[in-house]
């Protein structure tokens, strides 16, 4: 059994969820990349709009769906997936930095057999780290990407420089928005910030707590309209809306994905059909054949950032 296959038994089992998944053997790191992962950031203009929630659910869907997924928390400074799906971690990225474990001694297993990389409040932000440790961060990392299939980011809300870092490297956005009208600006705002600073042109849009289809859609169509009046040449796609449900916050006091606790609830079907949507997409074209392709554009717009700010 190689490595990439040993960790999908790992993540498989029915160990105790906050276990991590443990180092494999030793072997050539061609093992763990043979295979891409869809890379996809999920992101939010304003907190509180139920974007980490949103990412859980679509991950324990992907898993019901077969697929392999490996959730990143990127809000570094404030981790929360841990919370939410009811774990938690012994080690986290601030020990894989400080060299005191690898990588997949920090992973740890999701509900499915995910795998969830859990971030830490006060670790370092990435724009903190030095070269060396982003080499080493993208090397680890890149072994980890090759043993799934979909690589999902939770990205911390707004427009700050991390969120942009993140949503600028996956190969595909999601924005998390609801009805409210301070949402919708601030969905705009970080899709402009995208568009009109780092030239992104292609975006998703996930509405949450929605009553119903026609309140998603018109919500839906307040950003699309401005995104074509004044950022013309993006595209701004529909993926689908989760329904205001009671089920959700009986959900998150149980600490588990409402598609695992009530999976017959209205708002698991929505997670269910948007990421069967999302499957049957055709993945976006790659420029490179590994996700090593991912941290180096990271740094790439890192470093753009920095040379916008000391010319301003």
């Amino acid at each position: 059994m190689d490595q990439a296959e040993g960790l999908r038994t790992l993540m498989d089992s029915q160990k105790e969820r906050s276990e991590p998944l443990g180092k494999p053997p030793k072997k050539s790191k061609e093992a763990y990349t043979a295979r891409w992962p869809r890379v996809i950031s999920v992101g939010s203009g304003k907190g509180g709009v139920g974007k980490t929630n949103v990412v859980a659910n679509l991950a324990f869907a992907f898993t019901r769906l077969d697929r392999k997924v490996l959730v990143f928390d990127a809000d570094l400074g404030l981790a929360n997936i841990d919370i939410l799906l009811g774990l938690t971690p012994q080690y986290n990225i601030q020990h894989l930095l400080n060299r005191e474990k690898g990588v997949f001694e920090i992973l740890t297993r999701g509900p499915g057999g995910m795998a969830v990389l859990p971030a830490s409040s006060g670790v370092l932000e990435l724009v903190d780290l030095n070269e060396s440790q982003k080499l080493f961060l993208l090397n680890e990392l890149d072994l980890v990407a090759g043993t799934v299939d979909i690589l999902l980011i939770d990205t911390a809300a707004g427009i700050s420089s991390n969120v942009l870092y993140f949503n600028l490297a996956a190969e595909e956005s999601i924005v998390v928005v609801t009805p409210e009208p301070t949402s919708i600006t601030d969905a705009y705002a970080l899709i402009k910030v995208l568009a009109t600073k780092y030239k992104k042109d292609r975006f998703t849009l996930l509405i949450n707590s929605a009553q119903n289809g026609q309140e998603a859609k018109e919500t839906f169509g307040k950003i699309s309209r401005a995104v074509d009046r004044f950022l013309g040449g993006i595209s701004v796609d529909y993926l689908g809306f989760v329904p205001f449900d009671d089920k959700i916050p009986q959900a998150v006091k149980k600490q588990r994905p409402v598609l695992e606790a009530f999976p017959q609830a209205l708002s698991s079907r929505s997670f269910m059909e948007m990421a069967r949507e999302l499957i049957e997409r055709p993945p976006t074209p790659r420029t490179q054949g590994q996700v090593q392709f991912f941290w180096q554009h990271l740094f790439q717009c890192q470093q753009q950032t920095e040379q916008d700010g000391r010319a301003d």
